[in-house]
């Protein structure tokens, strides 16, 4: 293209460009032209084949407006040499369009801070598609951040609906987010978008380090839709929380024999407030038994366990302990004889428990607690004993005395 040409628009999209021809571009932006609009969309471009391009957007002569590049097969370092690309020569595009890439950690940052350049003339630049941008505000209008940005988004307490969960799956989907911790705590979830999240998740599962959904009532067949996504062995979730859920023990067999078949990251499960059923005991300690399982927290307050349930368990801690760091089981009425049940996993050697929370359990004599915790090296490890709520009269005189001179805290 010559310096006399009156091109103002180039649209090359769907022209089956790649790496190759960019260097033909890179000249055409390095010449003194007109060009104000050029359209590379859906080309397999790839890095090497931006660098070219970045190449001419450097040069000084360049006077392009809008350049996009939506589904070019651009990664982190592409973007990475756009954004050093317009720094160095700021003056004059103002819309750049990157949907439909992969940016990895850093590319949306390094584009995302050319706006707070007061030198750049970027208005407009577009990562998203419609749905997924279009929440993108609806987010930043809540928590005052573009959520592209965020490694942690909590809605909770937000009424969603399908329309709003649509476009947060699609956002979920798409490789621009990076969220690691995803909280939609009591957002009155129904079935529908709790299946239209866990699809999005299984789309684009890498990411999700923690996901809390509690207190929205999906009973079991919204908990098997999670189920769906924990199968995945591309999913790498270490903290789930599912409280008050109004699961059974349906929903609970679904969750954990989904971990089962996929256990080695998760690290915290939250089944709190939701009645497990004795076959929802049984499953849960096949996971725990699981070699594979590293679960380090497990919440299992308000559930109704009975005597048979906390045996189950108990068994199944005493076959795989060492891991294990806290255990909640308040608001269960195991008793005394649930605690005894309890010791049998602190004597365990393997034992490395720091919290025990066992605050309002019907308890009323934790002798055996007390010599369990004298006999055994269980106190090194143990940080916090909770028995609040527990009518435990002259036995808590001898279990004070054992703590005093540890570093366990009785509550």
């Amino acid at each position: 293209m010559d310096s006399h040409s009156k091109v103002e628009k180039m649209k090359l999209n769907n022209c089956e460009l790649t790496e190759k021809s960019c260097s033909v571009l890179a000249t055409v932006l390095s010449s003194k032209t007109i060009l104000k609009e050029m359209n590379l969309n859906n080309s397999r471009l790839l890095d090497s084949g931006v660098k070219e391009i970045c190449e001419g957007l450097k040069n000084p002569v360049c006077e392009l407006k809008i350049l996009n590049l939506s589904d070019c097969s651009i990664t982190e370092e592409g973007y990475k040499a756009l954004a050093s690309a317009l720094r160095s020569n700021p003056s004059h595009l103002i819309e750049l369009d990157l949907t439909g890439n992969d940016p990895g950690q850093s590319g949306v940052k390094q584009l995302n801070d050319l706006l707070q350049d007061p030198n750049c003339k970027l208005k407009t630049l577009r990562f998203l598609g419609p749905a997924a941008d279009e929440v993108c505000q609806y987010v930043k209008g809540i928590v005052g951040k573009n959520p592209l940005l965020l490694r942690e988004l909590n809605l909770s307490e937000h009424e969603l609906g399908d329309t709003r969960m649509n476009q947060i799956s699609a956002l979920l989907q798409d490789k621009h987010c990076k969220l690691n911790t995803l909280i939609l705590r009591r957002c009155s979830m129904t079935e529908k978008q709790c299946f239209i999240l866990t699809s999005a998740l299984k789309s684009n599962p890498s990411h999700l380090r923690e996901l809390d959904l509690s207190g929205n009532k999906r009973e079991n067949k919204g908990v098997k839709h999670v189920s769906e996504t924990l199968k995945d062995e591309r999913c790498k979730l270490e903290r789930l929380r599912l409280r008050y859920c109004y699961m059974t023990d349906e929903g609970c067999s679904a969750v954990t024999s989904a971990l089962k078949s996929n256990p080695s990251h998760l690290r915290e499960l939250n089944l709190s407030g939701n009645e497990l059923g004795d076959s929802g005991f049984e499953k849960l300690s096949d996971l725990l038994m699981n070699p594979q399982c590293r679960l380090e927290k497990l919440h299992l307050c308000e559930c109704s366990i009975t005597e048979k349930q906390c045996l189950i368990l108990t068994s199944a801690l005493c076959l795989n302990s060492s891991h294990l760091r806290e255990l909640d089981l308040s608001g269960n009425k195991i008793k005394n004889t649930g605690v005894n049940h309890l010791c049998d996993v602190l004597k365990d050697s393997d034992c490395k428990l720091e919290r025990l929370s066992l605050y309002d359990c019907g308890i009323t004599d934790v002798s055996s607690l007390t010599q369990s915790l004298s006999e055994t090296k269980a106190l090194q490890f143990l940080k916090e004993l909770d028995l609040r709520y527990n009518m435990i009269g002259d036995s808590k005189k001898q279990l004070s005395d054992v703590l005093r001179d540890s570093n366990c805290k009785l509550r």
